[in-house]
């Protein structure tokens, strides 16, 4: 049997929300002439705290949370559980390059090389040094790395051992902390925010044993809240920098937006289901959806109408650019999303028992 959790799908929905509303607010922002407000939300965006983050780092936890516990139990899981995930991520995946390649050039003026397109369409397109056609796009290939992480770990017995996760999320943020005052190099701190990204998953792993499992108690979700908070202030203020550069990156706010995510999980992993809200469970269900078709809405919609020049006309552009998302990512949520999920359980293990599989936020989602 599977079952959703409202509480997970809140989450899901405040995550995705969040990106919409951080790259609705930076369409305003850029749009604009300096002026009373231009800095306001500026600042706001960019060097005090990055919605957007907020929303990817939270579907991370969520992931953590999920994903270890989505092999079935069945004669296959490995398989079954490969089977699950693609039907979850690429239909939908490839609906949004279809649509992204249709609206590109006749709204924002973009082509991309035909190799670009075609290394997307596989969704592996960083491990082979190209660049996403569309930034959201990033989010998809840290979950790609924690699922095959977790298929290694399943295969070899450690992912459902007690401590694996606890011990993955200690040793990354020591190794993280130790290399803070000793490591300069930009580059290697980008592969630390990767890894910072796969701890905040690992950590969900560590809350779902200890709220759900278990295995684990509140001393050890204690002790990694605070290691974590140290390896995301470190990784953060090493990869953008204390000055902010005017691209809504900076230490600051994207440091707010890794702890503030990790907070708000654990509060509402340990109020459970007191903590679900029924409409933002039925926005975080078509999250992915969301995710991924959201910012054409916001496209189109900029396109016909513009932003507005002032505060009331901010206001409306942004309710009608969630508004619209919400709406189309419905309708792709039961046109693509839901029958394609449907349709890969034809193909599961024929020997498959009854399990608690509780679906991934982006399907797994992933976020900016």
């Amino acid at each position: 049997m599977h079952k959703r959790l409202a509480f997970v799908d809140t989450l899901r929905g405040i995550a995705v929300l969040s990106v919409v509303l951080q790259h609705t607010l930076e369409q305003i922002v850029l749009n604009q002439p300096t002026g009373t407000y231009y800095w306001t939300f500026h600042y706001a965006l960019g060097e005090y705290f990055n919605f957007g983050r907020f929303g990817v780092v939270l579907f991370f936890f969520v992931s953590g949370f999920v994903i270890p516990y989505s092999f079935p139990n069945s004669a296959a899981p490995v398989r079954d559980f490969a089977i699950s995930r693609f039907f979850r991520l690429y239909p939908a995946y490839w609906l949004s390059i279809v649509v992204l390649l249709v609206l590109s050039p006749a709204i924002e003026g973009k082509t991309f090389p035909s190799s670009h397109v075609l290394a997307n369409v596989t969704m592996f397109q960083m491990f082979m040094g190209v660049p996403n056609i569309r930034i959201a796009y990033w989010t998809l290939t840290v979950e790609l790395i924690f699922y095959i992480s977790c298929i290694c770990l399943f295969a070899t017995g450690f992912l459902t051992r007690r401590l694996t996760a606890l011990q993955i999320v200690i040793a990354t943020c020591i190794i993280g902390i130790v290399a803070f005052p000793v490591v300069k190099i930009h580059a290697v701190w980008g592969v630390l925010e990767l890894a910072l990204d796969l701890t905040a998953m690992f950590f969900g792993k560590v809350i779902r044993d200890t709220v759900m499992e278990g295995k684990l108690n509140w001393r050890h979700v204690g002790i990694c809240a605070l290691l974590y908070v140290i390896f995301a202030a470190g990784v953060t203020y090493r990869r953008y920098g204390v000055d902010y550069q005017e691209n809504f990156f900076c230490a600051y706010g994207m440091g707010a937006a890794y702890i503030v995510a990790a907070f708000v999980f654990i509060g509402f992993a340990a109020l459970g289901e007191k903590a679900a809200w029924r409409f933002m469970s039925f926005v975080g269900m078509i999250s992915y959806s969301i995710y991924l078709m959201g910012s054409f809405a916001m496209i189109v919609i900029f396109y016909y109408l513009g932003a507005g020049s002032g505060p009331m006309q901010w206001l409306l552009f942004t309710v009608a650019v969630i508004a619209a998302s919400i709406l189309v990512s419905w309708l792709t949520y039961l046109a693509i999303e839901k029958p394609s999920i449907r349709f890969g359980q034809r193909f599961r293990s024929p020997r498959s028992f009854a399990s608690v599989s509780l679906q991934s936020p982006l399907r797994s989602q992933v976020a900016e």
